[in-house]
């Protein structure tokens, strides 16, 4: 019996699928513009005098929401992973959990990509 993870311990995210990228990309923007949506309203105004405190803070705020938006995918995924093993009462996926934690220690589109590819893998991301 072979064993076909997606990716294996140690290797980068520029070993997956380009495809899987951009689709794992299209959904953390999708994310991101959800999110900016629902704050849109409720920005404060910075002070006159903090140009340069603006533009550390506007850095900071981008670096932020980008986080939440990946985050708020990762969730997504999880949701749809949990769901799949309630219902064929399977295992967990080998490799996922380790995918998962590094996510969790390193939010990044790399980390997400991998997590996604062991859900493609089962069908999971359509």
């Amino acid at each position: 019996m072979s064993n076909t993870s997606p990716q294996p311990q140690g290797s980068a995210s520029a070993d997956l699928p380009q495809e899987l990228t951009d689709r794992v990309a299209e959904r953390v923007v999708t994310a991101r513009l959800a999110l900016e949506r629902q704050t849109r309203g409720t920005r404060r105004r910075a002070p006159r005098g903090s140009e340069n405190a603006s533009a550390v803070d506007a850095k900071t705020a981008a670096e932020q929401r980008e986080t939440q938006s990946l985050k708020k995918v990762f969730r997504e995924m999880g949701v749809s992973y949990r769901r799949y093993r309630s219902q064929t009462g399977g295992p967990v996926t080998p490799g996922l959990k380790d995918a998962a934690y590094r996510f969790r220690a390193d939010p990044s589109l790399g980390s997400l990509v991998a997590v996604a590819a062991y859900l493609d893998e089962l069908d999971l991301l359509s």
